[in-house]
């Protein structure tokens, strides 16, 4: 074990809480995953649901070990070339997608053969957010032009943002803000944030009134229901998302101070989305509100600590994709808390490394390995050269006995083929 943790380089403290909120993650998940058994097995057997979240959680935190191995500043090339490959993924969700429960989830699709279901616009937020970075690192030196910028930036920002929009509005909105918040850190004129912020509405308006012209339009159909979901957040008409919300505020009044206890949730039974989207509601129910704040607690000094990680990077894009990568899985667990206590209208957005999910825990995990790839020390790093330095000489050394091996069975097959036939002494006269 000890091994284990001192192959672990990077901020022991993130290491810590990421950990915490993982090991945390097994309870709730597979108290809340009853629902899902009763409806997709019929037996109640959640230990199905617990092992799959097993699965995820260790295949993560395999992509954070891979990943904080990678120097950072590679994923500042691999942004700019991986861009155009997330927007053909994005194109394939919108125009495809994948039919989960026989309803047209076009913000999913379906690796071949392994029938892995996930959302690219997590893939995408986390490229954008890198390339974002590394342009505001790149023009620090320079004078911003606001047209070149137009071109070089802005473009395939609103790009990625036009391909999510249709299928996954709260997405786009966390994405936009988050690139804007980015921007600002990272010094961007801001009459020039001012301007991008306005056509951005504009957009959204032009874009809601096509929908609005095309009401039958496939492209267009989440529109609706981004309006009614607006109106019954701000009415007392009874509907599913009201549903949601009075079965959240219920599991919450429910748990009190100290809650149920672990397992212990009633409202599992009929909150839909128990184990994802409204997972901090059966938190709450079953270890009160002291378990509610606990949780708060961890994303907020994890949030303090990306601040901190920030601040001791050695260059501007490092410090930049700590606040990039890290404050939007922040932001995300702030809005799911707010969706359960009715604070906002139903998004749809998970709590990150609690609520069960494959590619969400995955994307998460890989923004981890980046910015624990950050926060290396010096000496880790000069460490983690030596290694690689000693295995390529082991591999060399290696090589060359491997091809001096060969040279002496060639020359010991030349010797007996001379002396095999007796005549080749005559011969050879």
């Amino acid at each position: 074990m000890k091994e284990l943790v001192n192959k672990l380089k990077g901020d022991r403290v993130i290491w810590s809480f990421v950990a915490l909120l993982a090991l945390f993650s097994f309870m709730p998940v597979f108290s809340a995953s009853s629902n899902l058994a009763y409806i997709g097995l019929g037996k109640g057997n959640t230990l199905g649901y617990l092992l799959k979240h097993l699965a995820h959680v260790g295949i993560g935190f395999l992509i954070i070990y891979w990943v904080h191995k990678v120097p950072y500043l590679y994923f500042r090339a691999i942004s700019k070339a991986a861009l155009p490959v997330v927007w053909i993924m994005l194109a394939y969700a919108l125009i495809k997608g994948t039919v989960i429960a026989g309803a047209n989830a076009s913000r999913w699709i379906q690796i071949p053969f392994i029938k892995i279901t996930f959302q690219p616009s997590t893939m995408a937020a986390i490229v954008l957010f890198v390339f974002v970075a590394r342009y505001l690192s790149k023009k620090r030196e320079t004078p911003v032009d606001f047209k070149s910028s137009l071109l070089e930036l802005w473009l395939p920002v609103f790009i990625t943002l036009i391909f999510i929009l249709p299928s996954n509005f709260s997405t786009t909105a966390l994405i936009f803000s988050m690139v804007l918040m980015l921007v600002f850190i990272g010094k961007y004129p801001l009459k020039y944030i001012g301007f991008i912020i306005g056509s951005g509405i504009v957009m959204l308006m032009f874009f809601v009134l096509i929908a609005k012209a095309f009401p039958d339009s496939r492209f267009f159909s989440r529109v609706g229901t981004w309006e009614n979901r607006i109106e019954r957040f701000t009415s007392d008409k009874a509907d599913e998302d009201n549903y949601q919300i009075e079965k959240a505020k219920t599991a919450i009044a429910s748990g009190g101070l100290y809650g149920l206890g672990p397992g212990k949730s009633v409202q599992k039974n009929f909150l839909p989305q128990s184990s994802s989207d409204f997972i901090f509601a059966i938190i709450v129910e079953e270890w009160g509100l002291i378990g509610g704040l606990s949780v708060l607690g961890l994303y907020l000094l994890l949030m303090f600590r990306f601040v901190i990680a920030s601040h001791k990077a050695n260059t501007l894009f490092g410090k930049l994709i700590v606040i990039a990568l890290g404050f939007p899985m922040i932001f995300q667990a702030m809005i799911n808390m707010a969706v359960a206590v009715e604070l906002l209208p139903v998004t749809g957005q998970t709590l990150p490394l609690i609520s069960s999910g494959g590619s969400s825990i995955w994307m998460t995990c890989f923004s981890l390995g980046v910015i624990l790839s950050v926060t290396k020390k010096e000496e880790e790093i000069a460490q983690e050269l030596k290694e690689k330095q000693i295995r390529e000489e082991a591999l060399q050394k290696l090589i060359d006995a491997q091809l001096e091996s060969d040279t002496q069975e060639k020359e010991e097959e030349f010797s007996i083929e001379d002396h095999a036939n007796p005549m080749n002494a005559v011969l050879n006269r």
